[in-house]
């Protein structure tokens, strides 16, 4: 299998937060959810990535003969200066990126329906956010890496943009890693998932298999009681009922065949997990 990047054992020590020997790896036409709570690690792998930070150990892998060249990031405000034109914005990373195409931004422009003559701060935070791709995708690159990139935007927005990232990996050389806490979002599109917790990787796999072999528990405290607790990642216990979040439906059924599992969801596994984590 081709990856389009891999974490090996990526550890960034701060002190008073460490990022700890994260390891996942992109394979090529896919798409990657990096997700978890505020101060997780999600941004400072993203950090390491992209060496504007130097682990403390470890390393990232980008693809071979790409370097950094061939990655396409897109952070989750509009970096390009307020007082830029949309066509100048173009004329500037042109000067930046060495596979850069005039007439592919101009190709995106269209596609987004951006003005070229209106200036960046006049764009409403859905069209920056479209600018910031189209620049993104104007250099050709084989890695897209979205910072939180649909954060914001209204539904109809997020939709247009979400199919274009599909429709980027249907190349599979192309590969998305996206940072996000609109977890919905990575469920519609998302082949990998990786949940980042206090800056250690407590979930990564398959989206789908990670779906089939968690389930979520809806019972008495009294059923609660009986299930064997190596098998609850997290729960939580209200005056009229249980909820709690089971990680491996098989052995479940098998021991509590009466009590009823619904599928989970990405936002599950962060809630509970935490809920888990805090004991």
């Amino acid at each position: 299998m081709e990856y389009a990047m891999k974490l090996d054992h990526l550890t960034k020590d701060f002190g008073s937060f460490k990022l700890d020997d994260v390891s996942f790896a992109i394979p090529g036409g896919t798409i990657l959810g990096l997700i978890g709570e505020n101060g997780a690690g999600k941004s400072t792998a993203i950090k390491c990535l992209l060496g504007v930070l130097h682990p403390t150990s470890g390393g990232v892998e980008l693809l071979e003969g790409e370097g950094l060249a061939g990655v396409g990031y897109v952070p989750d405000e509009c970096p390009f200066s307020d007082q830029l034109k949309v066509r100048q914005v173009g004329k500037f990373c042109a000067g930046l990126f060495p596979g850069w195409e005039d007439s592919l931004f101009a190709h995106y422009l269209q596609k987004f329906e951006l003005p070229g003559d209106r200036k960046v701060k006049e764009l409403s935070r859905g069209m920056k956010m479209k600018l910031s791709i189209a620049v993104a995708l104007s250099h050709r690159p084989k890695l897209l890496v979205l910072d939180e990139a649909t954060s914001g935007l209204d539904p109809v927005v997020r939709d247009e943009i979400l199919d274009e990232f599909l429709a980027f990996i249907q190349d599979e050389d192309h590969a998305i890693l996206i940072s996000s806490h609109i977890t919905s979002d990575l469920e519609k599109i998302c082949d990998y998932v990786v949940y980042l917790h206090k800056g250690r990787v407590t979930i990564s796999g398959a989206k789908d298999e990670l779906l089939e072999t968690y389930g979520r528990l809806n019972c008495s405290k009294a059923d609660l009681s009986r299930v064997d607790p190596g098998l609850i990642v997290g729960k939580r216990e209200g005056d009229y009922g249980c909820q709690a979040l089971i990680n491996d439906r098989a052995a479940f059924q098998k021991a509590c065949p009466d009590l009823p599992l619904d599928p989970p969801t990405l936002e599950d596994l962060m809630i509970f997990t935490t809920r888990g984590d805090r004991g």
